[in-house]
């Protein structure tokens, strides 16, 4: 599958670059980045996959986080995709920022007109590491995922799903209940239908109850002051509730002041390429 190079740029050492390529899965061109720390010019690296929020694209994280620095320090590729397909000519992808182009949600639609383009899911755990193990110098059997917001319920649920697949997990102010908050409902009805128990499929707090699987070490950090906490769309309480549960190890960091943006993620972002690198380089 041709890969486009569309920019690249010298980052601590490293290379950070987008790329374009044909989806399979979401039936249209993709963006994607990747940095490439100085140790992929010598060797295999581990791989590390960052999942956006809401309304971003493969932009947000790679200008704002400042990731670099320890992604390089630590030898991790790091990857990260778009939150959506874009550019689908779907009657209402564009008409509100919580649903359609930049709000995939990372799940499989099952719902008409969005299920032909709408796997944001597959994408992620299929198609897109498949491309990425085929072009770059990564090691597939180290993997591990992060993300923020809509993204940090996608790597949750990504990780949840897929026992095994993932060394470690971690998220920002991650959507941990979506079948319960307002974010959630819509997506998940427009995506996947009125029948509420498919949703739970795609949901962190139901996946967890039912995890059968190998040991996954969760570090979630939550700003205090995150206005979209106080407004229940994030519900991590429930979240940590089934994780205790279940006996799954959960660090959950509430920080004080800190709200929803980049300016929080980039001031804990070092100790979750830490936490990653942990499992990555053992």
């Amino acid at each position: 599958m041709a890969l486009k190079q569309i920019s690249s740029n010298k980052c601590f050492g490293g290379l950070q670059k987008v790329f374009e390529h044909d989806s399979v899965e979401l039936n249209c061109k993709m963006k994607f980045a990747v940095y490439l720390p100085p140790k992929a010019e010598t060797g295999k690296c581990p791989v590390l996959y960052w999942l956006s929020g809401l309304t971003c694209t493969e932009q947000n994280f790679i200008s704002k986080s400042g990731y670099h620095q320890a992604a390089s320090e630590h030898g991790l590729v790091v990857i990260a995709p778009d939150t959506s397909p874009r550019g689908c000519n779907i009657k209402g992808e564009d008409e509100s920022w919580d649903f359609g182009t930049g709000a995939g949600f990372y799940v499989d639609a099952t719902e008409d007109p969005w299920k032909t383009n709408y796997r944001m899911y597959s994408y992620i755990t299929e198609e897109l590491p498949q491309l990425i193990n085929a072009n770059f110098p990564v090691d597939p059997q180290r993997t591990s995922i992060f993300g923020h917001s809509m993204g940090g319920h996608g790597a949750l649920i990504c990780a949840l799903k897929n026992p095994g697949k993932y060394k470690s997990v971690s998220a920002f102010a991650p959507i941990c209940n979506p079948v319960l908050c307002p974010w959630g409902k819509k997506a998940f009805s427009g995506y996947l239908g009125t029948d509420q128990s498919k949703w739970k499929a795609y949901d962190a707090t139901h996946l967890v109850k039912s995890y059968p699987g190998s040991q996954l070490d969760i570090l979630i950090d939550q700003g205090k002051d995150d206005q979209f906490l106080l407004d229940g769309q994030l519900l991590p309480d429930n979240f940590i509730a089934a994780c205790t549960e279940k006996k799954i190890p959960v660090v959950f960091r509430l920080q004080e002041g800190y709200d929803h943006s980049y300016y929080f993620i980039a001031t804990f972002i070092t100790d979750h390429i830490r936490h990653h690198a942990k499992y990555l380089n053992a």
